[in-house]
């Protein structure tokens, strides 16, 4: 975790440095007094690729087992028990927040995007695990949950000029992205004597993306309402759990996070400088 936060403070260093070395630009490259700042609120249907739901109802549903003192010995013992949960579907909405500057038909925004909590709702308060010895014993049951939030740093054009009322926006962009698990119980990760021991907590790990997406736009100035879809790439890290890591490979899944998605958003484009000195004269 330590090395994905030091990606993540590298990365928004850089964003600001860029950012702030092209808005104090003196060299003519643009007119800074006709940038426009502007915000926009979406929300899209994002359908998980096949290995990415493979992932998640893999991960989010481990099973490995309890390490419990034995009401009979008084030594620890292993115990494992069946769980019903209902599998998470293959799609899921997600909400975003776009805050970008546009500079004639250039664009650049950051996309902060959130998806609400998807839940598989616990059975029952506790369920029957059994040693290999036949003694049994209840273990509690949490609800198992899941969600993922992310930014990315979007760059796009649009191709049929800054003011049109119709408009094709391609853009691409790169940023990072956690998923968080919650298990079902307080389950033991590792062997007998030599284990670590789930919390009632979630469970992150952060990674890279990159995104790629095209926007339908109609425009007003100063609103916009567009259709959007694309492509989102995360390929996720081994999730570690108190210090232990869950082996992807050991679980039969890869840690695909890829999805597609298709949404709508608003967008309010604000003055530049020159537009305003421009309203003031008249």
């Amino acid at each position: 975790m330590k090395t994905k936060i030091v990606y993540l403070v590298s990365l928004l260093c850089a964003l600001t440095f860029a950012t702030s070395a092209f808005a104090d630009s003196e060299s003519g490259f643009y007119e800074k007094d006709h940038v426009r700042g502007f915000i926009s609120v979406g929300a899209d249907y994002r359908g998980m690729f096949e290995g990415f739901s493979n992932y998640v109802n893999t991960i989010a549903f481990l099973n490995p087992g309890h390490v419990i003192k034995s009401e009979t010995s008084g030594s620890e013992e292993f115990y494992a028990g069946n769980m019903s949960y209902s599998k998470f579907d293959d799609y899921y909405l997600s909400f975003n927040l776009n805050i970008g500057a546009q500079y004639k038909q250039f664009l650049t925004w950051f996309n902060i995007n959130v998806m609400p909590t998807q839940i598989s709702e616990r059975p029952a308060e506790t369920y029957v695990v059994s040693s290999e010895s036949g003694e049994s014993q209840k273990a509690p049951l949490f609800d198992v949950k899941w969600f993922t939030y992310g930014v990315d740093w979007m760059f796009g054009w649009k191709l049929f000029g800054e003011n049109t009322v119709i408009n094709l926006i391609p853009a691409v962009g790169v940023g990072f992205n956690l998923i968080n698990f919650h298990f079902a119980s307080l389950f033991c990760v590792g062997d007998v004597g030599d284990y670590v021991q789930m919390r009632d907590r979630y469970y992150s790990t952060m990674d890279p993306t990159f995104t790629a997406e095209l926007e339908f736009r109609l425009e007003i100035n100063p609103i916009a309402i567009g259709i959007y879809g694309g492509y989102r790439h995360v390929d996720y890290s081994d999730l570690e759990v108190e210090g232990d890591i869950i082996v992807r490979h050991a679980n039969d899944t890869d840690n695909d996070g890829d999805t597609w998605f298709v949404g709508v958003r608003a967008t309010w484009t604000f003055m530049s400088d020159w537009q305003r000195k421009q309203a003031d004269k008249l």
